[in-house]
């Protein structure tokens, strides 16, 4: 299975982006969809999550200036940024759990980050 982001580059402050992230390949069944980010120096952070219900819940610095959604039919996830600040650049992660196989456990995934650089 292949998780698959993009979307980042650089914006200026107040500016807006939009991540996408597809898996792709053979898979049974998704759950909860997520986004991380990750800034030099810090730890990796949770941005927001949706679950397979579609409840959504976002970090306080992102509240009302992010929006996490899904497209079961493409296995794919959303983040819509506006408003954006200096304090967004980071390199962004989806993260996805999912069932390959019926008989599979649900497992973690993770995909490879994209930069996101909110500068003037």
């Amino acid at each position: 299975v292949l998780l698959q982001a993009y979307g980042g580059g650089l914006v200026q402050p107040g500016g807006y982006l939009t991540l996408s992230c597809a898996a792709s390949g053979s898979i049974f069944s998704i759950n909860r969809m997520a986004w991380y980010r990750q800034a030099p120096g810090n730890q990796r952070e949770l941005v927001a999550t949706i679950t397979n219900g579609g409840n959504t819940d976002y970090a306080d610095s992102v509240k009302g200036r992010f929006t996490i959604s899904r497209d079961n039919a493409k296995n794919t996830v959303y983040l819509q940024m506006s408003s954006l600040k200096p304090e967004d650049t980071a390199v962004y992660y989806c993260n996805i759990d999912m069932k390959l196989r019926h008989w599979n456990p649900v497992t973690n995934y993770w995909g490879q980050g994209t930069q996101v650089t909110v500068s003037s």
